[in-house]
Parts: C-alpha cells; structure tokens; sequence
C-alpha cells in the first residue's frame, strides 16, 4: 500500500507502511524537504512534481502525527506546510519459533559480535544519501512469490519473546536467485551472526532494503546495482528454521514492510 498526495489535509496510513509525499512544481522553486521527527529529508523532481519517501514505524503510536514540508524559492522565501498522518493500528500475530540454542543464549563472544554488528547496522540507517538512485517502481526480490509476509510479527524464540520481525519472509529453496528491489548502492554485503550473508542497499533519501540468510553473496560494498540485478542467492544462514529470504526494508530509522515500497515510485511516474 502507499500514499500520495497534493498536500490534502490528512492521509490515512498504517504502522510499517513507507508513505508516499509529492507536492507539485511551482515557478522558482528550488528545494522541497520534509520534516518528519527527528529528520529532514529532501524532496526530489520528477517532472512537475517534487516526491520523497517517509517511513512509519510499525511501533509508531496509533493517532495524528505532522509532516512538515519547507518549500524554498530561488528568491529564497520559504513556504511552510503540513500533511497531517492518520496512522492505524495494526494488529499483528505472535510467533513462536524454535531455532540453535546458540542464537537465543548467546556466548560472551557471541553477543558481543551481535552488539557490533548492530551498531554497524543502526550506523547505515542513519546515513541519508540527498539523492534518490531510482526512478522506477520497486519490485518483489523473488518474481512470483506468494506468501509469507510476516512483518511485524512478535516472535518467540525458543519461548523467549523477540524484536518483532522487521521484514517479511518469502518463501525460496536454497539456491534461488534474489533480485535487487530497486537501483542502488550496497553498503553491506558480508556474513553477520544473526542474518547470516547479507546485503543491504542504500536506495537514497533514506530508503534502504536488506536480503538476508542467502546461501551465497554476489556483490561488493560500493557497488552500484540495477533493478532486477541478483546480489545473491537464497539460503538458510544464521537464525533461521530453514531455506528463504528475509527481505527488509528501513527508511532511516522506521521499520516498513517491504511490500509498501512498491508504490513509491507509480508505473508512469516521471
């Protein structure tokens, strides 16, 4: 599901849903940026339109939340506005899982290559790249895969209660091919304890996706990828209970459902 609108007084959105924002192009404007929390997040052109991407959290407390829009002119007066978001509960299931003892009672060692490999991660999240590298829709990573969209699940590990999933699982035999979502840059692509090999992709303006538990890695850090390029091929590394793809996606520090970016950029747009 996504969102767009012509500055429309409020926008009815869910927890864990990327949203949408454009506002049309003007004689003399210059910049747009939206303000949503703690962040700032340009505004990009397409045409006669100015679009970005925000994130609601799937945590985000159900109720009215503002997005700020500052619109700057070349003879710099500056246009303050609002979108008002409606954000919905979302009721979502529990799941109890039953994976190694190791993953849920870690090790001294273990737990402290968790600890950085998550500083490491939260470190990508915080970057926002000013320029977005697509401007085609985003696809799903597996063409033609059904099911398994288990974002947002609150798990139980070995009957002990976890982080709610933060991206969805799609079903592939080890050894299926995982396509980029989208064009742009990799940041990440290695082995990490609790995703097993990884890569995660800066799509820019804050947008990134990640494809973990692949059996095998096929691009490099810095490396530009192309909708639709493989970067990998499905598996069952690290915490898992057998062969998929965890396909996740962030912008900045919300956790979306990565089936809400397909909307961000519509067939057509330009």
């Amino acid at each position: 599901m996504w969102t767009s609108t012509l500055f429309a007084a409020t926008l009815a959105v869910s927890q864990g849903q990327a949203v949408r924002l454009e506002v049309a192009h003007e004689p003399a404007l210059e910049s747009a940026v939206a303000v949503w929390g703690e962040h700032s997040v340009p505004f990009v052109r397409r045409g006669e339109r100015w679009v970005t991407a925000i994130g609601v959290d799937l945590d985000a407390a159900p109720g009215t939340h503002e997005a700020g829009v500052v619109l700057t002119f070349a003879d710099g007066r500056e246009e303050h506005r609002s979108y008002t978001l409606d954000v919905r509960a979302v009721a979502f299931p529990t799941t109890e899982l039953t994976v190694e003892p190791r993953y849920v009672e870690l090790s001294p060692e273990d737990q402290a290559r968790a600890d950085r490999e998550s500083r490491e991660i939260a470190s990508i999240y915080a970057t926002l790249t000013p320029e977005a590298y697509w401007s085609e829709p985003f696809i799903v990573p597996i063409p033609g895969t059904t099911g398994g969209r288990n974002f947002g699940h609150r798990r139980i590990f070995n009957g002990q209660p976890r982080a709610p999933h933060s991206g969805a699982d799609l079903r592939a035999a080890t050894g299926t091919p995982v396509l980029a979502s989208n064009r742009g840059r990799v940041v990440l692509a290695k082995e990490l304890f609790f995703s097993g090999n990884a890569v995660f992709i800066d799509h820019g303006l804050g947008v990134y996706s990640a494809y973990l538990h692949l059996s095998e890695i096929h691009v490099e850090p810095g490396q530009i990828v192309e909708r639709g390029q493989v970067v990998g091929l499905s598996g069952a590394t690290g915490r898992v209970t057998g062969p998929h793809l965890h396909w996740g996606a962030r912008i900045l520090d919300a956790r979306v459902d990565p089936f809400s970016l397909l909307g961000l950029e519509p067939e057509g747009d330009e």
